[in-house]
């Protein structure tokens, strides 16, 4: 595992780096790419909050959360009037079906306005159902992530969602019984739990063969800072010693029925869109409360305040609060990582896209995973090996830690309770 420690301690400083933002006062998104870009939006609404989730999102209320969804409308409204087009929409959270009939107004409002090819939305057990996911199928949705995390009843107990989505069983039935309504039906998992035993794994994976979902996500649990605290109390301490081998252990399994979309995304033959559509798009934009986008050279960040992000709406603002503009060569590094995270990187449209080769600009890290055995040049394109899909996992792990951890400190900054 040295190898594996020195590629984190590496990443999380690089994160640290990539998440120094400037906060200077009233922002404005950059002018509008000339062709059509990503968009995600934020809902950070949830009935309950999972103790080991770091997502910016706060508790339920009805009249907050429809004043939210007006704000949002509003929000999107003005990148239209900016210019800006969008081929596919993620919407994410959070709960984004807490409230179907706002979720499905703006989700009209985005096909009249953008007319998106691709519209991914995640959704929870509980929301599960076949009368949400026709009308999600109607309205143009051709993707529902929902959040299973585990299928073992311990687990589902110490993180407090067997009370909350029921236990494995229940879990299994309702997923077998929302196939079959969208294009891609996506089980989000979780594993490396402190408590998570091999066998605990293996029957998370025993279950999701048997009902074959048309795609599943595999995460390594990752937590912040403050989560960090809260899991303890729960499980005990979080640490790496045993994912490693829950990860070749989920390979072993799923290599056999599923193709890998991503370092721990599967999916059946005819499946392309995945959760990180931050692999999939060199340009995002964010909407929301809380949202990033990636856009014009630089990370914009919207305000985690939901008083202050309706109130910027309400005067005709963005709702912007900070950015990190990126020089070539970090833009260079975060396209490498990303582009390879997906499992292959384009050598020529990288030279293309940042006017000189791979070599100039990644050397030193491209020699060193080239030497560590994590990828290796095949046709025009430099492609993870299978060491390497673990190795992505560590830095794509370290990397959302990072995230996670700006977040709690933007929701400190803007007075949103520790949770």
């Amino acid at each position: 595992m040295i190898r594996e420690d020195f590629i984190a301690w590496v990443m999380r400083r690089k994160t640290k780096e990539c998440f120094a933002f400037e906060n200077s006062g009233t922002l404005e998104p950059p002018p509008a790419p000339d062709k059509p870009i990503h968009l995600y939006i934020h809902i950070p609404f949830c009935a309950e909050l999972c103790p080991y989730c770091s997502f910016h999102r706060v508790q339920f209320s009805e009249s907050q959360a429809r004043e939210y969804f007006h704000a949002l409308k509003k929000e999107l409204r003005m990148y239209h009037e900016r210019g800006y087009a969008f081929s596919g929409v993620y919407i994410g959270g959070g709960t984004p079906t807490i409230l179907p009939e706002e979720l499905l107004g703006l989700i009209d409002n985005l096909q009249k306005d953008f007319s998106p090819h691709e519209i991914s939305v995640e959704t929870n057990p509980d929301r599960l159902d076949v009368h949400l996911l026709k009308m999600l199928a109607d309205a143009g949705v051709k993707r529902v992530s929902v959040g299973i995390q585990t299928f073992s009843d311990r687990i589902l107990k110490s993180v407090g969602r067997y009370d909350k989505y029921g236990s494995g069983t229940v879990l299994k039935q309702k997923l077998m019984e929302a196939k079959g309504f969208v294009n891609t039906l996506n089980a989000d998992m979780i594993y490396n739990f402190p408590i998570q035993t091999a066998e605990m794994l293996e029957q998370d994976l025993d279950i999701l063969t048997d009902v074959g979902p048309d795609q599943i996500t595999f995460y390594p649990l990752m937590v912040s800072d403050i989560t960090r605290g809260r899991m303890k109390s729960l499980m005990g301490n979080v640490t790496h010693r045993t994912e490693k081998l829950f990860f070749h252990q989920i390979l072993s399994r799923l290599e056999e029925a599923y193709q890998p979309g991503s370092a721990w995304c599967f999916s059946k033959r005819g499946t392309s869109m995945i959760d990180e559509y931050i692999v999939m798009n060199d340009e995002y934009v964010g909407a929301g409360s809380g949202a990033f986008g990636l856009v014009g050279g630089g990370i914009y960040a919207n305000t985690f305040s939901l008083q202050a992000y309706g109130r910027l709406i309400d005067q005709g603002k963005f709702p912007l609060f900070a950015r990190k503009l990126f020089s070539v060569r970090e833009l260079a590094g975060y396209a490498f990582l990303m582009g390879l995270f997906g499992l292959s990187l384009d050598l020529e449209s990288f030279r293309r896209r940042f006017g000189a080769p791979l070599w100039r600009l990644i050397g030193p890290e491209t020699l060193f995973f080239l030497l560590a055995g994590g990828v290796r040049i095949e046709g025009g394109k430099l492609r993870l090996t299978r060491r390497g899909r673990y190795y992505w996992v560590v830095m794509m792990r370290e990397f959302f830690t990072g995230v996670d951890d700006f977040r709690d400190l933007s929701r400190e900054a803007a007075g949103i309770q520790k949770l």
